[in-house]
């Protein structure tokens, strides 16, 4: 106890800062957890935490779908997923630890699913329904379900599964929300005991290299995320412009059944319907990608709408730009802004700007959530550096991944034997504990940030050297204005060749999901690497940026 208190005092109270450690500590109160040893599921810590606080949600609206304006409220969407647990547990042969693939849009039907795997203790599996079958393949090949959940237009990108695929848009669904447990069994079902340290969801994510990777995050780790959630407002409406197969989807969805809000759901994201559903549903908060607040700056649009109820707005995904900040904050004096960093390997979290004075910190993501630790890594030297110096952000608490399913080696590349996650981003912190990202170390394009999932450089470089016409290429991120990056291929053709630059970008299209496709093309006589075969991605950047292609 005298040690600890030893290194307390050596903490920097403004920036968090432990000179003795080295290590910086978040400057939000800490947040009590469950202890590790009772079972507890993450659906039914995030239903304990909205029955302890002081609401009685009741007929309140949980659900609405932006499109059509069906709803559910909190007693509906419980009872759905009470029902839906009990059918699976009886029908389906679903056991604890099974991992049930889902690939599908958003729809209403995807929160009531997630809730109800969670609570029997099988592992939600949710994948980009645009993914083309190679790479469900793999991603199928890394998580082995056994059992899918799909809808009928995205049931034929799947094998067979051993307990079947279900429709979530076919009537026998319906009926599995409707069905109870008493009309099923005549008693009501055993709770299924769930620990924590169980795996709940396997997320899909390129890691800080290479192919798609399927990020393990427990219960616990969902636990503390629901742990750390401000206190509820049941008036509050969200705006969820994200799919729900990526994390950010996930954490609100659990965000909305624990804190008794709102949650307006899109199918399919666009950018005139997403101001339509904040006028229609008095929307009061939502998350936008870097690319959307530019076009909330530009577009005339905009100006044809009621956004009156709109107060707050949280980006992140990328790095936003002070020169935007300001013209956002400009052009809607009334609307916070505020942003945030995460990773699906951090389920989702890592720093926030709380409140209307850190949102005034233009660049920064704000300071790190309640029982996290960071540390910025010299990436050469490895040495952890004090505020004010940039290196790889390490983070470390009880919202970190457990690994990467199947894939032994990426795990232990990614976390370090005391449990720090290595980003890959280059960040540092200020002297008040603010974080800055600087720039991307692990050479991820992110198209339209949160909208879709990362592109791994790597996956499009290894399609592209198996065209016949093509010798050696490079992918390397390209900054646009609508995309915030798009993938540009650098690429050496064989002497003699015709090939154009629509037929490089045609060959890849028709292998991706259509986020990956390649947008620019340059082609040039050979690819700058590193003695070891490492390719300078950064003096490709610096190439693109400056026009000064050697074309052939």
């Amino acid at each position: 106890m005298m040690k600890e208190t030893s290194l307390n005092l050596s903490i920097d109270p403004k920036s968090g800062f432990c000179s003795s450690t080295q290590i910086y500590h978040s400057l939000r109160p800490p947040v009590p957890l469950p202890p590790e040893t009772i079972p507890f599921s993450a659906a039914a810590h995030a239903l304990s935490f909205l029955r302890n606080t002081s609401l009685s949600p009741g007929n309140t609206t949980v659900l609405i779908d932006a499109a059509t304006g069906h709803r559910f409220s909190h007693s509906q969407f419980i009872g759905r997923v009470k029902a839906l647990s009990a059918y699976l547990q009886i029908t389906s042969g679903l056991s604890r630890g099974d991992t049930a693939f889902i690939l599908s849009p958003t729809s209403l039907q995807i929160p009531i699913l997630y809730f109800s795997l969670l609570s029997i203790g099988v592992v939600i599996s949710p994948a980009n329904p645009a993914s083309t079958k190679s790479e469900i393949s793999h991603q199928i090949e890394i998580s082995k379900p056994v059992i899918a959940f799909a809808t009928s237009a995205t049931v034929g990108n799947l094998p067979s599964f051993r307990h079947g695929t279900v429709l979530l848009d076919s009537p026998d669904f319906e009926s599995m929300m409707r069905t109870t447990t008493t009309t099923t069994l005549g008693s009501e079902l055993e709770p299924i005991e769930v620990d924590q340290l169980d795996s709940a969801a396997i997320m899909y994510s390129s890691g800080t290299t290479g192919q798609v990777k399927g990020v393990v995050l427990t219960h616990r780790n969902l636990i503390a995320l629901i742990a750390g959630f401000t206190a509820p407002r049941p008036e509050t409406v969200l705006l969820v412009t994200m799919p729900m197969f990526l994390i950010y989807g996930l954490l609100m969805c659990v965000r909305a059944v624990a804190l008794a809000e709102t949650m307006v759901l899109m199918e399919s994201f666009d950018f005139e319907g997403m101001l339509r559903a904040i006028e229609a549903y008095k929307v009061s908060f939502m998350s936008l990608s870097p690319p959307l607040v530019v076009a909330m700056v530009k577009s005339e649009v905009v100006g044809k709408y009621d956004l009156s109820s709109l107060h707050g707005v949280v980006c992140g995904g990328a790095p936003l730009g002070k020169e935007i900040i300001e013209r956002f904050v400009s052009r809607f004096p009334n609307l916070e802004i505020q942003q945030g960093y995460g990773l699906t390997e951090s389920t989702g979290a890592g720093a926030r700007m709380v409140g209307s004075e850190e949102a005034k910190r233009y660049g920064s993501v704000g300071r790190l959530v309640m029982n996290m630790e960071a540390k910025i890594v010299d990436p050469k030297s490895k040495d952890p550096l004090p505020p004010g110096q940039q290196g790889e952000l390490w983070l470390r608490g009880p919202i970190i991944m457990r690994g990467y399913a199947g894939d032994a080696k990426a795990t232990a590349s990614t976390l370090d034997p005391e449990g720090w996650l290595k980003t890959g981003d280059l960040c540092y912190f200020d002297f008040d504990g603010f974080l800055f990202i600087v720039d991307r170390l692990k050479e991820l394009i992110k198209y339209k940030a949160y909208q879709l999932s990362q592109i791994p450089p790597a996956e499009l470089e290894q399609l592209l050297q198996s065209h016949p016409e093509i010798i050696d290429a490079a992918v390397i991120p390209y900054p646009d204005e609508e995309g915030g990056q798009i993938p540009m291929a650098f690429t050496v053709k064989k002497p003699g060749s015709n090939l154009t630059e629509a037929q490089v970008m045609d060959f890849i299209a028709k292998q991706v999901a259509p986020y990956k496709k390649i947008r620019r093309v340059t082609f040039i006589n050979s690819i700058p690497k590193t003695t070891s075969g490492k390719i300078l991605r950064r003096e490709l950047v610096n190439c693109a940026l400056s026009g000064a292609s050697d074309k052939q």
